[in-house]
This record gives C-alpha cells, sequence and structure tokens, in this order.
C-alpha cells in the first residue's frame, strides 16, 4: 500500500467518524487543544449551545461555564483532571449563547499521540428536564454519552448498511471482548443470544432504525467470552445531507448490575404491599368479628332466657336448639377471625406437645373417617412449647381437616414434631432461639406456586361452595404468629402438602396477669346484687341486663363510661361493675381505673372478645370473653364477689 492510499483509507476512517459524531444531535461533541481552546463543534453543539461554529472555533471552552465556576477555578481543574486520570466525569450548570443556563452532564477524555497529550475530546448532554423530574423519567438510565476512541463506559461503534462493524471504541472492546481487527467487518448479530437469532431480533432492530430512525431496548447479550450480560441498546440510523441512511450508530450499555438492583427493589416492594395488605385485612377481620361478637352474644342470651320461659313444646325446643346451635358456630367462626387478626386471648402456658396430641389422636380420626389414617411421628424427648392449649388444638384439628380434604381418594396423614434451635434471624421470621416444629403432612394434590401464595390469606379457599370458609389456615397463621412462632407451608403439585407449626419451647410457667374463666369451673348461687353494667352497644347492653336481672339482681345500665361515672356517684349501692373493654372516648380499664380513685374495693368485671390488654392492669381485674351466656356470667360473678370476700375475711 502506497503513501496515497494510506491517505485514502485514513481520510475515508476521519470521515466515517465525522458523519458519526454529526448524527447526534442530543450531544455537544467537540474538541479542545492542550490548553482548552475549541478546535471543532459538531451539530448537538450548535443544537442547545447556540454557537455556529464559526463564532466558537478557536474560543476557550471556559466560555460555557457560569462565573461562579470560572472564579471556582473549575475549567482548568476539569482539564488537569482528564489529563492526570485519564477522564474528568461531572455535571452542573453551564451556559448557552444566549446567556440562559442549562443542567449538563460533561465529559472530558485525554486524546494522546505516541503517548502524548494532544487535547481533549468532550462530550456534552443537557439534562435539564431529566434534573427536573428525575425520579418519573425512566429514560434517563438509557442516556448514553456518544465518545470515539476515549470512553470505556460505553460501547460505541458503527455499522453499514448490512449490520457490518465498520468501527470500534475501548468501551466497546472492554464490555464485549473483542480486539478492533477481531470484529470489525464481522455482524453485529454475534452479540446477540441463541434465542433472540432464532426469533430474527437483529434484523427487527436494523429494520426499525431505518424504518423509525431509531431502535431501542434492553435484553441479554453476548461477549467474545460466551458470558452473558444485560444491555441497553441504542441504535440511530446516519444520514447523509440528503437524507439517506449511510448505516448506524449503536449504542450499548452493561447494566447488568442496575438490572438486579431493580429486580431486588421490586421483590422487596411486593413483600412490603403484602404486608401491608394483610395487616389492613386483618385490621378489618378483627373489627368486624369484635361487631360480629356483640351481635352473637345478644342473639345467644336472648335465646337462652327465651328457652328458660317457653312451655314444654317439643317442636319449638327443637327450633331454640337449632338456632342457638348456629350461633354458637357464629362464634367459632368469629374466633378464627379473631385468631387471624392476632386479636384472639391467648393464654400462653407450657404445653405438652406429645401428650397433646396423643390425646386428640382418636379425635382426629373420627373427625377425618378411615380414608386418611393417621401416624404420629415424635421423638422420644421434646420440650414443651409456649402456647394456648385450646388454640393448638384447634389449628391442629384444621390442619388434619385440611389434610383430610386434599386427599380425595384417600392417603396417609403423618404427624410429627422435631426441636430445633435457630441461631440467627431466620429468613422466614423466626427470632433466634429453640423451637418446636409440629408438623401435618399429606399425600395428596399438593398446591401449585400460585395457591401456596395465596394460602393464608383470609377467606381465600380452593374448596367448593359450602365446604371451607377460608379462614382455617389464617387461624393457625394468626395463632402461631400470636404465640411468638410461624406457619410455614411446604407443597408441590402432585407432591402433597406439608403444614409446619413453629412455635418457642417453653422456658418458665406463666403467671398470668389476668384471670381466666374455664367452664369446669362450679357456679355457687350469689346473694342478690346491685349490678352496673355498661356497654356502648344497646343489644349487648339490653342483653347483659335481662340476664343479670334473671339472675335476681338489680341492674343499672350505662352506654358509656361517663354515664357510668355518674351512676356511681348517685347510687352508692352498686356492689359490681360489668364493663365493656372497647368503648369510645373512656375504655373498661380507664374506666376502672377512675372508678378506684374513689371506690378502690368496687369488683369489676370486664368483658371484651379482644386479647389486647394494656399493661399495667390490675391483677386482680376478672376478664369475661364475648360473646358470654347466662351460665358464663353466674360463674364470672360468683368468682368475682368470692373472690373479695376471701379477701375481706380476718
Amino acid at each position: 500500500m502506497n503513501q496515497d492510499e494510506r491517505l485514502s483509507g485514513s481520510e475515508a476512517e476521519e470521515g466515517r467518524f465525522r458523519l458519526l459524531l454529526d448524527a447526534v444531535t442530543d450531544y455537544a461533541i467537540y474538541m479542545l487543544d492542550r490548553d482548552g481552546v475549541v478546535t471543532s463543534w459538531n451539530t448537538g453543539a450548535r443544537r442547545f449551545k447556540g454557537y455556529e461554529e464559526s463564532e466558537i472555533l478557536g474560543r476557550h471552552f471556559s466560555t460555557f461555564y457560569t462565573e461562579e465556576d470560572r472564579k471556582a477555578g473549575l475549567p482548568a481543574r476539569a482539564l488537569e483532571t482528564s489529563a492526570r486520570e485519564g477522564k474528568f466525569e461531572a455535571e452542573g450548570w453551564r451556559l448557552k449563547k444566549d446567556g440562559s443556563r442549562f443542567w449538563a452532564h460533561v465529559v472530558i477524555d485525554p486524546i494522546r499521540q505516541s503517548g502524548k497529550l494532544v487535547g481533549f475530546a468532550k462530550v456534552t448532554r443537557d439534562l435539564t428536564e431529566r434534573r427536573a423530574a428525575e425520579a418519573a423519567l425512566r429514560r434517563t438510565e438509557h442516556m448514553f454519552k456518544l465518545l470515539v476512541h476515549g470512553v470505556t463506559d460505553y460501547s460505541i461503534y458503527m455499522l453499514d448498511l448490512d449490520g457490518r462493524v465498520a468501527t470500534w471504541n475501548q468501551g466497546a472492546q472492554r464490555i464485549k471482548g473483542y480486539l478492533p481487527d477481531e470484529i470489525i467487518g464481522e455482524h453485529f448479530s454475534r452479540f446477540y443470544t441463541q434465542e433472540d437469532l432464532a426469533t430474527g431480533e437483529p434484523r427487527r432492530a436494523l429494520e426499525t432504525a431505518y424504518r423509525e430512525g431509531r431502535f431501542e431496548k434492553e435484553g441479554w447479550r453476548v461477549r467474545k467470552d460466551g458470558s452473558r450480560f444485560w444491555a441497553n441498546v441504542v441504535m440511530d440510523a446516519i444520514r447523509d445531507e440528503s437524507g439517506a441512511v449511510l448505516g448506524f450508530a449503536k449504542i450499548t450499555r452493561d447494566i447488568t448490575e442496575r438490572r438486579d438492583a431493580q429486580r431486588a427493589l421490586e421483590l422487596a416492594r411486593e413483600a412490603l404491599f403484602q404486608s401491608q395488605k394483610l395487616d389492613a385485612i386483618g385490621q378489618l377481620t378483627g373489627g368486624v368479628a369484635h361487631d360480629f361478637n356483640n351481635l352473637l352474644m345478644a342473639i345467644l342470651g336472648s335465646l337462652e332466657l327465651v328457652q328458660k320461659r317457653l312451655p314444654a313444646d317439643p317442636k319449638i325446643a327443637s327450633l331454640i336448639d337449632n338456632a342457638i346451635l348456629a350461633a354458637q358456630r357464629g362464634t367459632s367462626l368469629t374466633q378464627r377471625m379473631l385468631a387471624f387478626a392476632r386479636r384472639q386471648e391467648l393464654e400462653l402456658e407450657p404445653v405438652d406437645v406429645l401428650a397433646l396430641v396423643r390425646g386428640m389422636t382418636d379425635l382426629l380420626q373420627r373427625s377425618i373417617g378411615p380414608s386418611a389414617p393417621i401416624e404420629v411421628r415424635f421423638p422420644l424427648a421434646l420440650e414443651p412449647v409456649q402456647a394456648d392449649a385450646n388454640q393448638l388444638e384447634l389449628a391442629l384439628l384444621n390442619l388434619v381437616v385440611n389434610a383430610r380434604d386434599a386427599m380425595p381418594n384417600g392417603g396417609a396423614i403423618i404427624i410429627a414434631a422435631r426441636q430445633e434451635a435457630i441461631v440467627e434471624q431466620a429468613a422466614v421470621g423466626l427470632a433466634p432461639g429453640r423451637y418446636i416444629c409440629l408438623s401435618v403432612q399429606d399425600t395428596g394434590e399438593g398446591m401449585d406456586q400460585a395457591t401456596l401464595d395465596r394460602a393464608k390469606e383470609p377467606f381465600f379457599t380452593t374448596k367448593g361452595v359450602g365446604k371451607g370458609t377460608g379462614l382455617g389456615l389464617p387461624m393457625v397463621h394468626g395463632v402461631a404468629e400470636q404465640s411468638g412462632g410461624r406457619l410455614i407451608l411446604k407443597s408441590q403439585k402432585g407432591a402433597g402438602t406439608t403444614a409446619e407449626i413453629w412455635l418457642p419451647a417453653a422456658t418458665t410457667a406463666l403467671q398470668p396477669s389476668l384471670a381466666k374463666l374455664t367452664p369446669s369451673e362450679s357456679c355457687p348461687v350469689t346473694h342478690p346484687l346491685t349490678v352496673l353494667a355498661v356497654d356502648d352497644d344497646h343489644l349487648v347492653l339490653t342483653n347483659t341486663a335481662a340476664m343479670l336481672e334473671d339472675l335476681g339482681h338489680k341492674v343499672f345500665t350505662a352506654l358509656s363510661a361517663e354515664q357510668a361515672l355518674n351512676v356511681l356517684r348517685c347510687e352508692k349501692t352498686v356492689d359490681l361493675l360489668i364493663t365493656d373493654q372497647a368503648m369510645p372516648f373512656m375504655t373498661g380499664t380507664q374506666l376502672t381505673d377512675a372508678i378506684r380513685e374513689e371506690r378502690r374495693d368496687l369488683p369489676v368485671i370486664l368483658a371484651t372478645g379482644y386479647a389486647e390488654f394494656p399493661p399495667g392492669t390490675a391483677e386482680d381485674l376478672l376478664r369475661l370473653a364475648k360473646p358470654f351466656g347466662q351460665m358464663q356470667l353466674a360463674r364470672a360473678i360468683s368468682r368475682v364477689i368470692g373472690t373479695r370476700g376471701q379477701r375481706r375475711e380476718p
């Protein structure tokens, strides 16, 4: 090759680069000499800085800086940094020809020949709009800096009309791994995955850029060594002065880390959303259950009183019994709702899980029938758990019935337990400590991932209409979490399901701070009392008063704590206060505190369906769970009056 031919090749190469630079209008791309004087000017620079080439060539680039930046010596430091470190990159205010400001992203790269600094390549982008609405603009991360050889963060190269690589910069070499002599002349489709090649993605990219002027997309791309990276790709058509397409400018950015961070953020947001949704549903469910409890209490109490006064008519008695049974089923439903909402009353105490399971195995087997035999697998020794025995039995029954329903053609159910120590915070939310895992495993149909994700949601069920409320698993979930543990479900479609109740191992026996009635307590008859009944629900208050009067007591009623205080100030003969806990303006415990400033020895019964109870409440406060019947009410009165009588004895 003679010198003329070499010069011709060099001129052609320079022409291609010049076309590449002039095709870009979103960037000001120009050269500075060693002193910072402008020596070249592209179309993008003219468009948003306002200077014609004849106006700016030969002027110092500090012309574009604000007075504050010039006084601070920023232009000189920018050149010094670029020469010393190989690059200067920053954002800041710059000036247009008309004196207006714009927010610019600036990159200055040193240009060297034979190792000697001969000038600088300067790329500027107007980012004013992005800065003003950065949080809302997704395209900000797609922005690119079109530099030629000195840029290493972007793969910038030129394609001919057929898609063959015509130029190659250092960024392309770093990101994709090819040297210029290995890739120039090769088709750009070699950077695509086999999946994209099979669907014709490279061809569509060229056609879109040719037809619409630009192609932009994110996807997997392939390096020389075969590894993949997630890329943002922009392909712009390069046109001559007549508008004819000469080729394409292609910019690729490796954004794998950003994509991974975005995916992690999306997962975290979804987890937060699910947590907030369940919390809102729990609050709603707890409130509905509380109101439903009040209605059931009025229904049950009234039915009991009516039942005592009815003539001996078997048909009417049967109807009353049926209504009471239906109301009791409603009570069971509200208990499940309160358990899901973590507002169920639990009495935590050490529970021998092995003894509990063995004691109810026959009941469980009778409940589900012979088609699903139960096998118990327990170790020889197992620590007791900290739980409410009654609620744990109900939770186990729910899981066993679910296991039976998951095996319409029959199968085996395994109830097992094991002891484990959690050293660090577990992914499922268990705090460090000793736990007992009580599991129920079936060999049934199993659940796919979508069903498994929703299994603990309230009112979600895969059972037929009338065969399930969708509150069984949420109830178990609520009881486990309220006890300091977790419900963990493991399932695969066609491979059965394992439900694990993780409960903390018992340390020391709990001393309940509040007295609690048990169904087995005797109900000695008390002498007639003067009772003040307080409840903000008129139906409940009327029903409570009727039951008290039927027991032979004199009753005063109040619909609020304020009314109750007024009654007590006027009626000094009141022997007993029965008050609702959840009332507006003043709760039952607050009412009790106010009363005891004047009448410290007045017996009090708190009636509530919620588990929450303020800390520091007096230990001798007796608690009566709603809904309650006349027998439970009589037992409560007998107990609190008997306790007071014992305390008054010398």
